[in-house]
């Protein structure tokens, strides 16, 4: 899967920013201060997801390349492989970034809420 498409998915969420708090390797997508999504910047195409606990299990049973988050709480994120072996089909993959960026939104104060959902920013 390319990089590329999945990191302008990313972007395109309203309000989301690319950052690189933890060093130029991983790039980390937030909205309003907050990580939805982490991907590796070269090597093998990847990205860590926020997931709610009960649907994260069902994902990692259902396609073998969604594991626990790596080198993050593994109950509430999953990393998925993307690389060329992964058979995540493509709306798969925007359908748990869609609901990582959803994790984050509804954790959000109210009034964010409300503003992201106007598109007032």
């Amino acid at each position: 899967m390319d990089r590329e498409v999945v990191r302008d998915y990313c972007l395109n969420k309203p309000e989301a920013v690319e950052d690189f708090p933890f060093g130029a390797d991983v790039a980390v997508f937030k909205v309003m201060g907050k990580m939805f999504a982490l991907m590796p910047v070269t090597g093998a195409v990847s990205i860590s997801l926020k997931c709610e606990p009960m649907l994260a299990d069902i994902l990692r049973s259902t396609f073998a390349d969604v594991t626990p988050g790596y080198h993050l709480n593994k109950r509430h994120w999953n990393s998925v492989k993307l690389d060329g072996d992964s058979t995540i089909p493509l709306d798969e993959v925007f359908n748990m970034i869609d609901h990582s960026y959803e994790q984050v939104v509804k954790g959000l104060p109210k009034k964010v809420r409300e503003r992201l959902s106007d598109g007032k920013f």
